[in-house]
């Protein structure tokens, strides 16, 4: 048996070390912590090479005593925490005694230091851990620590450091999620002689962001609050619309250290669930405020992973609270421009560089209230022959959300719902089926329409829209509205699948089913009749009835009561591909699935000529508020000002 030895200090301190420091971004993390519990206001960082030959950290704290300065490399050795009790409710950013220790064991560092009211600082100089120099020095107050030449006696870990535009890329991370946590620091990052950024430490939340991530991701943001139980949490979350394809513009804080938690990702996406697009994550800074004895820090040597004594109510806070900013979101969507459009249209100069994050937000949108307009009739839009459509359910077409208008020789008229009287005449002993034709949409009056244009809405719209006027549809797919000195742009399928959608949301109760005078008839393949199978009862609830017909064929009896029947094949088609690939969805998220795709094939579609009284009722919910984005996240309608339309036609420069 091999025989067991006592391993050196220094080496012990090489092996710990691996733990706390894994690149330069490690030590830039710990310094920038270490001037934060010292009280820090200002901090400058920087460093050469990404990093990995030079890295200087610089602060106004409250420095140290000579005789702090040597013993502060020492292993375990702290000015944070006393005793056994004090790890229990931990308040500042360290407390474990091991960062300085573990960097200087494996580069050279110089430390000049002099507390407030001393007349002279002090400089110690040490290398791999060893104190080399150490005596009085003349310098300002506060603390400067030099590192250089990082792992320098431990060539395994310098050959595993990455080029320096990416270790000086984490090095700028870390410092910036720093600063990010703390808006009342001001600090200043240099990589190569070259500012990378700057925060200006005022304390406030939104002109820190500002600063940090730009005007790009902060004019897309949402302010967010909520508090209860002792617990609080306050910053911004994206508007729908700003997705990212990533999640690495989430940033979530705790007593205001940066956190990695899988909870807090959870209640912020579940909150977005049905508004952002799929495979796109919103982005956040989120400062949550607890009790420093409910959240345990002490679970990984880097201090990023901490545990709740009540996740539920943390998951519930963060969920309500950004769920709360996303309901109170300005109605409309800032269209996307080209670059070159958008120099045209933006103002030129330093015009945006002086306004503030939320004044830029505000002045972004043009869709504001205002004084009211007389309101005037729609332009009547031409009617084509009538839309064919089935006597037992609303209006619906194809897959696809907009329709190639040379595909049709007319227009398609369409409505949003039948009313009760409709669907009685549709249920009479004259069975379209039977007679080999489908009743004309024309034939209906427009009484009737508007009355099922309600009903649509009836769960949606709970506030009055703003005074506007509608000026037309654009290629039967845009409602063109004036609102004030603006253009809006509604696309009318994606905001009455969104109203549809919201309505079978809200039913407590199963979805109401309407079953088929003539059933149509389904081919399942080996994979979907297992499907079929296997969600039978989930299916049934949404208003699905089907019975098995033959060897894989199946009878669809009955349809949710919004769904043509001729949409049925398609709309299951698609239903059991989002079951399939879901291998172990969840109730609500496959019920959420299924009724976006109900929601689809129910709303009318692009191409489809549509009354002005549709049009009215669908801008009235958009306006009011309440329909922002359909079901797959994607904007129901834009806003052009008055501004922008100016520029583009050069009335003003």
């Amino acid at each position: 048996m091999p025989v067991i030895n006592i391993l050196s200090p220094q080496l012990a301190d090489m092996i710990a070390a691996g733990e706390v420091v894994e690149r330069p971004a490690s030590v830039i993390k710990e310094l920038v912590e270490n001037s934060i519990d010292a009280g820090a206001k200002n901090v400058a960082v920087e460093i050469r090479d990404g990093g990995a030959t030079f890295i200087r950290v610089s602060d106004d704290g409250c420095g140290m005593a000579p005789e702090d300065a040597g013993m502060a490399f020492l292993r375990h050795a702290t000015s944070k925490l006393h005793d056994q009790r004090g790890l229990e409710a931990i308040s500042t950013m360290g407390f474990r005694g091991e960062a300085l220790a573990a960097i200087s064991a494996v580069s050279e560092i110089e430390l000049t230091t002099r507390r407030r009211g001393d007349a002279e600082g002090t400089r110690v100089v040490l290398s791999a851990g060893d104190i080399q120099e150490m005596g009085p020095w003349g310098c300002p107050e506060g603390c400067t620590m030099a590192v250089s030449r990082l792992f320098f006696n431990t060539p395994a870990r310098l050959k595993f450091l990455k080029s320096d535009r990416s270790e000086a890329s984490a090095c700028i991370q870390a410092a910036l999620r720093c600063a990010l946590g703390h808006p009342e620091l001001s600090l200043r990052f240099i990589r190569d002689g070259r500012e990378e950024f700057f925060s200006p430490g005022d304390g406030r939340m939104d002109s820190c962001l500002y600063s940090l991530l730009g005007r790009d991701v902060a004019k897309d943001m949402l302010k967010c609050e909520s508090s209860g139980e002792g617990i609080w949490v306050k910053g911004f979350v994206s508007s729908p619309a700003a997705g990212r394809g990533n999640r690495s513009a989430q940033y979530f804080y705790c007593n205001g250290r940066y956190i990695k938690s899988a909870l807090l990702q959870s209640a912020v996406e579940q909150a977005y669930k049905n508004s952002l697009l799929s495979g796109r994550y919103p982005a956040c800074v989120l400062y949550l405020g607890l009790s420093y004895g409910s959240v345990d820090v002490n679970v990984h040597p880097a201090k990023t992973e901490v545990k709740f004594s009540n996740q539920r109510q943390v998951f519930d806070l963060v969920y309500h609270a950004v769920l709360s900013a996303l309901s109170g979101e300005d109605r409309t969507a800032t269209p996307e421009l080209s670059p070159a459009v958008r120099q045209t249209v933006q103002p030129k100069g330093d015009f945006y560089k002086s306004m503030s994050a939320k004044d830029f937000r505000e002045r972004g949108c043009g869709a504001k209230a205002g004084a009211s307009r007389p309101r005037t009739r729609a332009v009547p839009l031409p009617a084509g022959d009538g839309r064919p459509a089935s006597g037992l359910a609303g209006s619906s077409a194809g897959m696809e959300d907009s329709f190639p208008l040379r595909s049709y020789e007319q227009p398609y008229q369409t409505r949003l719902d039948l009313s009760p009287s409709t669907k009685s005449v549709a249920m009479s002993g004259d069975s379209p089926c039977e007679k080999g034709k489908k009743p004309d949409i024309a034939d209906f009056s427009q009484a009737s329409q508007a009355q099922d244009v309600e009903n649509s809405v009836q769960n949606v719209e709970s506030e009055a829209a703003p005074h506007h006027k509608i000026l037309g549809e654009a290629m039967h797919t845009y409602i063109i509205v004036e609102l004030e000195d603006s253009l809006i742009l509604i696309d009318k399928h994606a905001a009455h699948e969104r109203m549809i959608f919201d309505r079978l949301k809200a039913q407590e109760r199963e979805i109401m089913a309407q079953t088929l005078l003539c059933p149509v008839t389904f081919h399942a393949g080996p994979e979907e009749d297992e499907l079929l199978e296997k969600n039978g009862e989930l299916l049934c609830s949404l208003g699905f009835e089907l019975e098995p017909y033959g060897e894989n064929e199946y009878i669809i009896r009955s349809v949710p009561a919004d769904m043509l029947p001729e949409d049925a094949g398609a709309a299951l088609e698609e239903i059991l591909e989002k079951l399939r690939r879901s291998k172990a969805p969840d109730p609500a998220s496959a019920r959420d699935g299924i009724l976006h795709t109900v929601a689809c094939k129910a709303a009318i579609k692009a191409g489809w000529d549509t009354d002005e009284k549709e049009l009215e009722k669908l801008a009235e919910a958009v306006l009011s508020g309440k329909v922002k984005y359909c079901p797959h996240g994607r904007p129901v309608s834009v806003s052009l000002s008055r501004r922008e339309l100016d520029k583009l036609f050069k009335r003003i420069v």
